[in-house]
């Protein structure tokens, strides 16, 4: 049995200037956790910073400009060909009016404490936890 390769994720918890999270909602189309709602962000491409990528998955899946602030914690998924390691940074939104990719559907801002109400991707379920509970 061989062992699966890791790649890395950067994933954004972006914050409004009343302290609300932007949730994104899977398309319903997606293959991966359909109708799941998900937190902006994505792949690492080699040579990439990892600002870049949170800024450049923003702007891709939400069309926000964001200021970074600090990382979170991590998540991990294990796929069939492969384990995602997702690395969590938090932001301010700075600019920019939510206009969503064809990868969502939908859109929410909540408070941190409201986080655990929507039907979240399984992997994020943990670090929200700790998240709204204001442990990390």
């Amino acid at each position: 049995m061989g062992v699966k390769p890791f790649t890395l994720s950067v994933k954004v918890v972006i914050r409004d200037p009343d302290g609300r999270c932007l949730l994104i909602q899977r398309a319903a189309s997606s293959r991966g956790n359909p109708g799941k709602w998900e937190l902006p962000g994505g792949k690492v491409t080699p040579g990439e910073d990892l600002d870049q990528v949170a800024q450049r998955e923003a702007g891709e899946e939400t069309a926000l400009t964001i200021q970074l602030r600090r990382a979170l914690g991590t998540a991990q998924a294990e796929l069939p060909g492969r384990i995602v390691v997702y690395l969590i940074l938090e932001a301010d939104w700075a600019a920019g009016e939510v206009r969503l990719s064809s990868e969502h559907q939908a859109y929410v801002w909540r408070y941190p404490h409201e986080l655990l109400e929507m039907d979240l991707v399984r992997h994020f379920i943990p670090f929200v936890k700790r998240y709204a509970a204001g442990e990390v």
